[in-house]
């Protein structure tokens, strides 16, 4: 069951704005689609990130001049 869809005025770049409706004219599909499809993109790319972060978080912190050390020790640089 779909849910009903919510309004928003947003403002683009003019060249965004013209860009945007090019690409929904070429691909056949609505601006708001488009739009639609890329904040879905952009937030599961976020919450990509933060479970990363999460299963990081018990790593200990390591100094930057000692991995630099590390790595020119093991030929890396």
């Amino acid at each position: 069951m779909k849910t009903a869809q919510k309004r928003a005025t947003v403002y683009f770049d003019p060249e965004l704005h013209r860009a945007l409706r090019l690409k929904a004219l070429e691909t056949e599909r609505s601006v708001s689609d488009l739009v639609n499809e890329a904040i879905r993109v952009q937030l599961a790319e976020d919450l990509e990130d933060l479970e990363a972060f999460a299963a990081r978080l018990e790593e200990p912190n390591l100094a930057f001049e000692d991995v630099v050390k590390d790595l020119r020790q093991r030929g890396k640089i």
